[in-house]
């Protein structure tokens, strides 16, 4: 189907969300409770448990016994609670990244204490509506010292529906913020994989949104998700590649197939490179990512850099591209935000 849809469904037991643009599938969250209970987006009271002087940071005891780990500790001390937010995926046997700056997520807006002001969306580019939602925005703040953040959905938006979901939004940050005190506790679950696609997908507005039982198999995600749960990559032209996730990094290697000339090698690499977004977001692959490419002369590096930049600069995650290792190696540092989609399919037993 061409368009844009919503499709909502299970996958592996577990509620999940895709994101299906003209029949090929761009994004898929998969709850992840089974595996990781605090889920990045939540929000929990911590307790500091111990300074570390080397690191800069800081451990901190959190909900169930879990234990996150705090980069910044300017002004803490051992044993004070402090509010934290879930802000990645712990490598197995790590403690899981924390941010003390919170965020509180709408569809028009984005609440973010301690950070005062308004906002607005640079994708919003005219003046009198950038105005408008300015003044929204202060009215809807009313004083407080939260900053506030309007979302490109709120472009097109009534000012009744943006202020009607504000107001909740700020006083459910002002409840939060107000509990300070106490042992370590969830405050604010992350939204589940439905609630979630409604936040982050629903603007443009989907030509379609798709649910029911069979809704995964009807679109066509589930045998998208069965080619993920491959190593393979299928590339024009006969090309291929392979993509393995370890303890230490996610190692992928491009392969011409039999055409082994420069111009295949250069048509294979450009290939991966502007789907590579998508897969690592797709397969929730992230932290150190080695890429061996295919063999090519040094000269058409340039062109491959800019290929890499041009598919990053879309993608929502934090990624640094490092670039050229002496080996000939291509480095690329990612933030890890989800779990990978193969320990989600062991997790539900498929």
């Amino acid at each position: 189907m061409k368009g844009r849809q919503i499709v909502l469904g299970h996958l592996f037991d577990a509620r999940a969300a895709a994101l299906v643009i003209d029949g090929a599938l761009v994004d898929l969250i998969v709850d992840s409770s089974a595996l990781a209970p605090l889920a990045p987006g939540a929000i929990c009271r911590g307790v500091t448990d111990r300074l570390m002087k080397g690191q800069g940071g800081v451990f901190v005891r959190l909900p169930d016994g879990e234990r996150g780990f705090l980069r910044d500790r300017t002004g803490l001390r051992e044993g004070q609670p402090i509010l934290v937010q879930i802000a990645g995926v712990a490598e197995a046997g790590k403690a899981i990244p924390l941010s003390s700056r919170l965020l509180f997520r709408g569809r028009y807006g984005l609440v973010t204490p301690g950070v005062p002001g308004v906002n607005v969306s640079r994708r919003i580019r005219d003046s009198e509506r950038r105005a408008a939602l300015d003044e929204i925005g202060r009215t809807a703040l009313d004083g407080r010292d939260h900053g506030l953040i309007l979302r490109s959905a709120s472009a097109f938006a009534g000012a009744e529906a943006i202020a009607a979901e504000l107001g909740p939004l700020i006083e459910l940050a002002d409840r939060i913020m107000a509990e300070t005190t106490g042992e370590p506790e969830l405050l604010l679950d992350a939204p589940d994989p439905w609630e979630q696609s409604w936040l982050d997908w629903a603007e443009p507005e989907p030509d379609a949104i798709e649910e029911g039982e069979d809704s995964f198999e009807r679109c066509g995600v589930s045998d998208a998700v069965d080619a993920l749960l491959s190593p393979r990559i299928d590339l024009p032209a006969g090309a291929s590649a392979c993509i393995e996730n370890t303890r230490a990094l996610t190692a992928i290697d491009v392969n011409t197939g039999r055409d082994v000339s420069p111009a295949a090698a250069l048509k294979a690499n450009i290939a991966l490179a502007r789907d590579l977004p998508r897969q690592l977001r797709l397969r929730g692959f992230g932290g150190q990512v080695v890429v061996d490419f295919a063999p090519m002369p040094k000269r058409d590096r340039a062109t491959l850099d800019q290929v890499l930049r041009a598919a990053f600069k879309g993608d929502g995650t934090e990624t640094t591209l490092i670039g050229w290792t002496a080996m000939g190696l291509y480095e690329i540092s990612r933030k890890r935000d989800r779990i990978p989609l193969l320990r989600l399919r062991n997790a539900g037993g498929a």
